[in-house]
C-alpha cells in the first residue's frame, strides 16, 4: 500500500490527467441564469459519474428537476458513517459579453500556466482537485474508517433551491457528517515573513432589495404633464453611490491583523487608513478588509418604461445587500429609509437569500487542513487566520446542520489570486493551484479518515 508521501507524488505524475479533467468540466456550459430553464447541471453530473466509474467509485444523482442534478460520490468507510464531505457546485454564472474574452469562455484554453474559461475557478477548479484526490485514494486501495463523500450541487449561483438548499430540506441524510470543505476561502498572502491562508469560517448575510419607483405617465413630447420616475431613480442612485456605511471591525479576521504585519489595532475610526496602506502591495487583501468592515448596498438591475415616447411611471431597481453578522433586517430598513427619505413614490421589499453564518475556528478540521497545506507545499511557515466570506456559498446550508464547514480551495501561493476573476471576463485558474488543491484534499482526507 502506498504511503501518503507516495500518493502526493502521484498527484504530480497525474498533472496532465488533472488538467484534462478541469478542461472537460469547463467545456460543459452549465450556465445558471437564475430563471428556468437554466443550469443544465445534470450533464456535468453524468460526466463525473462516468469518470468515477472507471475506478469503481459509485455515484448517485439526486434532483428536484431532471436537468438540475446533484451528484453524490462516495468512498465507503468501515464504520458506515460519513467523516468528511468534499463540497462544490457545478453551475456557473452567465457570460455577459463573449467578445471581451481573450479566449472563448468555454474553450478551457491553456496560456501561461493557467486554464481559461467560465467556471474555471468558480467552482470547477475545486471540484477537479477533490475528484482527483478521491481517485488517488481509491487507486491505492486506502481503507477508510469513515466514508468520504463528494457532493457537487446545482444552483449555487442563484440560491441553492435546486441544490444544497433542496438537499438539506429533502435529503438531510446525505449531508450527515462532522466536517465539510467547500469554496469561499483559502486566499494565500505572503506577509511578515510567513505564508498566511485566510480560512473561510463563515459568510456575510445576503439580502435582495426590490425597489419600485413610481411616477406619472405622459407623452414624451409634453414631459411636464407627467412625473418621470427615472429622475427619482437618478436621485436614489446618486445617494447609493455616495452612501457611507457604518464601519465595523468586530468580525474574526480583525483580531489577526498582526499576522500581516499590521501594527495598529483596527477600529471603526482607523480601518480606512489601514486599508489604504494595504492597497498598493496587497490589493486583494485590502479589498477583503473593506468588504468585511461594512455593509454594502449595490444596485445591480434596472427595468422600466413601456415605450420610447412615453414618460415612464414605473421603474424597478434591484439591489444586492451584504450584511455583517451583527446587522439585522431592522438595521437595513433603517439605512434604506434614510436613503429614500425625501424622494416620493418609492417603496421596497426585502428578500433574504442567506443569513450570516459561521463555524468554530479552533477545530480538528482546521488543524488537519493546516498540516495538509504545509505538507502539500513543503513549507513549515504556514499559518491560518479565520475570516468570513464576502460572498455566500452553499456552506450556509451545512453550517446550520451542525457541520463544521470551511471555505478552502488550496490555491498555490505562486498563483496571482487577482487572475482568477471569478464571475468576470477571462476567468481562469492556475495549474499550480489545481495540483496544490488536489494534494491538500488528498492529505486532509487521509489524515481524517484513513485506517493507519
Amino acid at each position: 500500500m502506498a504511503t501518503l508521501e507516495e500518493m502526493l507524488g502521484q498527484i504530480d505524475d497525474l498533472e496532465e490527467e488533472l488538467i484534462t479533467l478541469e478542461q472537460e468540466l469547463v467545456r460543459i456550459p452549465s450556465v445558471n441564469t437564475g430563471s428556468m430553464p437554466t443550469g443544465n447541471e445534470t450533464p456535468v453530473c453524468n460526466y463525473i459519474r462516468k469518470w468515477f466509474l472507471d475506478d469503481g467509485i459509485q455515484s448517485d444523482i439526486l434532483f428536484r428537476d431532471p436537468e438540475r442534478g446533484n451528484i453524490i460520490s462516495r468512498l465507503e468507510g468501515t464504520s458506515g458513517k460519513t467523516g468528511l464531505i468534499f463540497m462544490s457546485h457545478t453551475d456557473v454564472v452567465p457570460v455577459e459579453d463573449e467578445t471581451k474574452w481573450t479566449y472563448p469562455p468555454f474553450s478551457a484554453e491553456i496560456h501561461n500556466g493557467r486554464i481559461y474559461g467560465r467556471g474555471a475557478s468558480d467552482c470547477k477548479g475545486l471540484l477537479t482537485a477533490q475528484m482527483m484526490a478521491m481517485r488517488v485514494l481509491k487507486r491505492n486501495g486506502i481503507i477508510l474508517k469513515d466514508s468520504l463523500a463528494l457532493i457537487s450541487g446545482a444552483d449555487e449561483e442563484h440560491g441553492g433551491r435546486y441544490g444544497f438548499g433542496w438537499l438539506a430540506e429533502k435529503h438531510p441524510e446525505v449531508l450527515d457528517a462532522p466536517f465539510a470543505v467547500n469554496e469561499g476561502g483559502g486566499t494565500p498572502i505572503e506577509a511578515a515573513g510567513a505564508l498566511t491562508y485566510v480560512l473561510g469560517v463563515g459568510e456575510k448575510g445576503r439580502l435582495q432589495v426590490e425597489i419600485d419607483i413610481k411616477g406619472t405617465s405622459s407623452h414624451a413630447s409634453v414631459p411636464w404633464q407627467g412625473t418621470n420616475a427615472l429622475y427619482r431613480l437618478q436621485k436614489l442612485l446618486q445617494r447609493l453611490e455616495e452612501y457611507e456605511p457604518e464601519r465595523d471591525t468586530s468580525t474574526s479576521l480583525f483580531n489577526y491583523l498582526s499576522s500581516f504585519a499590521i501594527e495598529h489595532k483596527p477600529s471603526a475610526s482607523n480601518i480606512d487608513e489601514i486599508i489604504l496602506e494595504q492597497e498598493e502591495n496587497n490589493p486583494r487583501f485590502a479589498s477583503m478588509l473593506k468588504a468585511l468592515s461594512r455593509m454594502t448596498i449595490t444596485p445591480t438591475m434596472i427595468s422600466g418604461g413601456i415605450k420610447s415616447n412615453s414618460v415612464p411611471e414605473d421603474i424597478h431597481l434591484t439591489c444586492d445587500v451584504r450584511t455583517l453578522p451583527n446587522q439585522s433586517e431592522d438595521y437595513l430598513r433603517q439605512e434604506l429609509d434614510s436613503l429614500i427619505d425625501g424622494i416620493p413614490g418609492i417603496e421596497y421589499e426585502i428578500d433574504y437569500m442567506a443569513e450570516p453564518n459561521s463555524s468554530e475556528f479552533e477545530t480538528e478540521l482546521m488543524a488537519s487542513l493546516q498540516t495538509a497545506t504545509q505538507k502539500a507545499l513543503d513549507r513549515d511557515d504556514i499559518q491560518f487566520v479565520p475570516a468570513i466570506s464576502t460572498g455566500f456559498t452553499d456552506s450556509r446550508f451545512t453550517r446550520p446542520l451542525g457541520i463544521t464547514t470551511y471555505g478552502f480551495s488550496g490555491s498555490h501561493p505562486d498563483d496571482d489570486p487577482m487572475l482568477s476573476r471569478a464571475h468576470g471576463t477571462d476567468e481562469s485558474i492556475g495549474i499550480k493551484s489545481l495540483t496544490s488543491g488536489a494534494k491538500i484534499m488528498l492529505h486532509l482526507a487521509y489524515d481524517l479518515l484513513a485506517m493507519k
